[in-house]
């Protein structure tokens, strides 16, 4: 593969002459020996990461054969983010999706998903909008790795990690921002010692939505307390509540014109305010015990239980503009799903050593249980003349369509083991089992189906380490998704009958810890999909397509490259297509909403001990909307700015202005005629205190 040989050859001239001192880390970091591993644990030195939560052992990044971005709550909020989607458009490689305007979606490595969404570890798969309020890191894994994740996850998956309670001080935080739509957030952390082995931490928010689009409005109300018990040095106990009720405008954007989004209507609502509305409450609770049973042998035992109401409308475009009438022909539908999840999961994880030889060893198993009741009903269709505010019919939702019920059980196993052969060898091997047994019945008609699919899922890959700081590795992972959507929100006879799809990730490439505080990675990969599914331009709606691949280039930069200087910096050159020839999408076809050129860069520079300045920038290049190639995203550039200044050691103020050029752009889609504008001109200002 050319990408591999280009990486490992500019990898190598990388390479600096000598490692810096190994007992040079990051200040916020501890060090544990074992012998003579030295094994890194903390979170992260300002936008520098250091670990992964989500990778299950105390593995340092360098060490993991797999590509990592991880979005630090320093780097978060100096951008000023709230919302998850947003924190994403600074991670290359990752193509924010429309989401029908009422969800997070995304394409990563070409890859199509709304359900690959992790909180702490554990699944949160419903299909809703994510805040940030009260989470410590985000991190983005990429490529298939159904080891450590199960089903799904064929480009890769998005980790939220919780703030947790500190057991050692009393702190606090309170923050308040508006934006010059109106917008507005309110947000308040407090964590609270309640004596030596018990501690509690609430955080809590309250948001108020407003964007350049007619009638659009929203609000978030957010709530997560958290308690923690350590009854010992070796044990500790977490137990977490989390409520989202989130309340907002279902918008589709705008339709297409001559293969390109329809420009002069960047305002312009294609809807009607009564109907597209989008509602979520969404509950989650966990309970997560951790115990070390030696000084290297430890388990984790956890527990989830989520609960989501949802129901959406939407009114749309649903087909491009009629020229010679001066007509947009509009569709809609609502859709309702009640979801129960349970998941419960163990890991035992060994260190040590056989016959001089070292290992990580991780062992663990989870169990799952999910219930959904979805339900769909239409409206008819109507036809507007196109204005800068059309005027849309009065319309309603007819009788249900879809009344389904699934049931989807989960058993899976698995064993991975990080094998230190020699100080410059490591080997990573393991497999995991999985049996997914999905259940669905039709209450329309009383049709019923159902399907047991029994899946291996192989991880490999290897490392090499010339110096301590330098890591190059090959990897080798494979995934599968059963055939009935992401969601699994209805089985039908012939989805029952097909065999699921599957992904296999190659991958190579070199992370080089610069200096303590500055990390680089590079990646090349490689991702083959079989009987693989896309939406249907027109419908939205999931269809068999074939083969396809995708390959691509990923560069990063993060962390402190002076002391006052801090940047996260990133590149991505990527290609797919379609590789099998089907009626749904000929071979040759690109994947949808893969720009082959994706890059982005945030920095932040320190003037003065109290003023601060930030710059990003965000680059994607020209895409298709869908499978069809017949509509192409134009390419954009986007350009940030930020001014920072601490009033004291407990308040500051920040000025973050996005979009700084008033660019005109489309940064989304879902189907050819149901495309995103992305904002104009606009500031928020943010004043923090802390406590």
């Amino acid at each position: 593969m050319n990408y591999l040989t280009s990486l490992l050859l500019a990898g190598t001239a990388l390479v600096p002459s000598a490692a810096y001192a190994e007992d040079a880390v990051p200040a916020d970091a501890a060090l544990e020996s074992t012998g003579t591993v030295i094994v890194v644990t903390g979170t992260a030195d300002g936008y520098r990461p250091v670990d992964a939560n989500a990778v299950k052992t105390p593995t340092p990044l360098l060490d993991v054969p797999q590509t990592i971005t991880v979005l630090t709550r320093e780097q978060l909020d100096d951008q000023g983010i709230t919302q998850l989607g947003d924190a994403l458009r600074y991670v290359p490689g990752v193509v924010l999706g429309q989401g029908e305007g009422h969800r997070d979606q995304i394409t990563l490595r070409g890859q199509n998903t709304t359900a690959d969404f992790y909180l702490d570890g554990l699944r949160d798969d419903t299909q809703y909008y994510r805040s940030l309020y009260n989470i410590e890191r985000v991190e983005v894994l990429k490529g298939a790795n159904a080891l450590l994740f199960g089903r799904g996850g064929g480009g890769g998956v998005i980790n939220r990690v919780s703030k947790t309670p500190d057991l050692d001080r009393v702190k606090g935080q309170a923050s308040a921002n508006v934006d010059s739509f109106g917008g507005f957030a309110l947000a308040a952390d407090w964590n609270q010692p309640l004596t030596e082995m018990v501690g509690a931490r609430l955080n809590a928010t309250y948001e108020e939505f407003d964007n350049h689009r007619q009638n659009f409005e929203g609000r978030f109300i957010g709530v997560n307390p958290t308690m923690a018990f350590q009854p010992g040095e070796a044990t500790r106990i977490e137990l977490s509540y989390n409520y989202d009720d989130d309340r907002r405008t279902t918008d589709r954007g705008v339709p297409s014109l001559g293969g390109k989004p329809l420009t002069g209507y960047d305002e312009t609502f294609f809807g009607r305010s009564d109907l597209n509305v989008a509602t979520v409450k969404a509950h989650i609770a966990q309970a997560r015990l951790d115990h070390d049973l030696t000084d290297n042998l430890s388990f984790n035992l956890l527990g989830q239980y989520s609960h989501t109401d949802k129901l959406y409308g939407n009114v749309f475009a649903g087909g491009a503009v009629n020229t010679t009438a001066n007509t947009v022909a509009l569709s809609g539908y609502e859709s309702g799903t009640l979801r129960d999840s349970w998941i419960g999961q163990a890991n035992l994880v060994w260190t040590g050593q056989t016959g001089g030889i070292g290992h990580t060893l991780l062992a663990g198993f989870e169990v799952a249980d999910q219930d959904t009741h979805a339900t769909r009903r239409n409206t008819a269709n109507a036809t507007v003349t196109l204005a800068k505010r059309i005027s849309v019919p009065a319309l309603s939702y007819g009788a249900l369509v879809t009344n389904s019920r699934t049931d989807v059980r989960t058993l899976s196993a698995y064993v991975q083991d990080q094998v230190e052969l020699a100080s410059f060898l490591q080997i990573v091997a393991g497999v995991r089992y999985d049996e997914f047994r999905i259940t669905g019945r039709n209450a329309i008609n009383g049709v019923g189906a159902s399907r047991t699919d029994r899946k291996w899922s192989p991880r490999f890959g290897v490392v090499l380490k010339p110096q301590t700081n330098v890591s190059f590795y090959g990897s080798f992972t494979r995934t599968f998704l059963p055939q009935s959507g992401d969601q699994f929100g209805a089985l039908d006879a012939t989805q029952a009958t097909l065999a699921p799809e599957q992904f296999e990730n190659l991958e190579a490439g070199v992370k080089w810890d610069v200096n303590p505080g500055l990390a680089f990675t590079a990646a090349a990969y490689q991702l083959n999909r079989e009987n693989s599914r896309f939406n249907n331009p027109v419908t939205g709606l999931p269809e068999l397509s074939g083969k396809t691949r995708a390959k691509g280039i990923e560069l990063s930069l993060a962390g402190r490259i002076l002391p006052q200087w801090q940047a996260s910096l990133g590149y991505t050159l990527q290609d797919g297509e379609v590789r099998s020839a089907t009626t749904a999408a000929p071979a040759g076809r690109k994947l949808s909403q893969l720009p082959r050129h994706q890059a982005s860069a945030w920095t932040r520079y320190d003037v003065t001990k109290e003023i601060g300045l930030g710059l990003g920038i965000t680059h994607q290049s020209k895409s298709f909307t869908t499978i069809s190639n017949a509509v192409t995203l134009p390419a954009f550039t986007r350009l940030d700015a930020a001014v920072f200044y601490d009033l004291s050691e407990r308040f500051s103020i920040q000025l973050n202005v996005e979009n700084l050029t008033d660019t005109d752009y489309f940064p989304a889609a879902h189907t050819d005629n149901n495309i995103s504008t992305g904002e104009p001109l606009n500031a928020r200002i943010s004043i923090r205190a802390k406590f």
